[in-house]
């Protein structure tokens, strides 16, 4: 189950951060979203270490903990998606799915005349696809 989905800005500003748990875990899951951009930034930073190349978008797995695990995808404008789930057998493939359909949403939600750029996203929309989105994947 996907507790958490973020789109972070290029200078690691938060634009949107849904949770989709109760309001205790909120806080513990913008923590760990906030934990998960030193590892982005760090495989950004040295591709050859953490073998990923700079023109894959999909970062994989960012790091494990105990009840989650933090996958990643950054974006050729570095906008940084990042999900939380729960699930611990999940396929790549399923979480690259996830990603894309989770990218155009993203698009379609800057695409529009009255977004301002690096602002939080404050769309109803994009709240509502996001949530259509999630929702639809179950990894188990």
């Amino acid at each position: 189950m996907i507790v958490c989905v973020a789109v972070v800005g290029h200078q690691n500003n938060p634009l949107y951060i849904q949770s989709f748990t109760e309001a205790d875990d909120a806080l513990k899951l913008h923590h760990i979203v906030h934990c998960s951009l030193d590892v982005i930034d760090e495989r950004v930073n040295n591709p050859k270490k953490s073998g990923t190349t700079l023109n894959e978008a999909f970062l994989g797995l960012l790091y494990p903990t105990l009840n989650y695990k933090v996958y990643g995808y950054l974006t050729n404008t570095k906008v940084k998606f990042i999900m939380v789930t729960t699930d611990l057998d999940v396929r790549d493939t399923d979480v690259r799915s996830f990603f894309r359909k989770f990218h155009a949403a993203y698009v379609d939600a800057v695409s529009n005349p009255f977004h301002v750029p690096g602002k939080k996203i404050t769309s109803r929309t994009f709240g509502e696809s996001v949530g259509n989105i999630v929702r639809s994947y179950t990894f188990n």
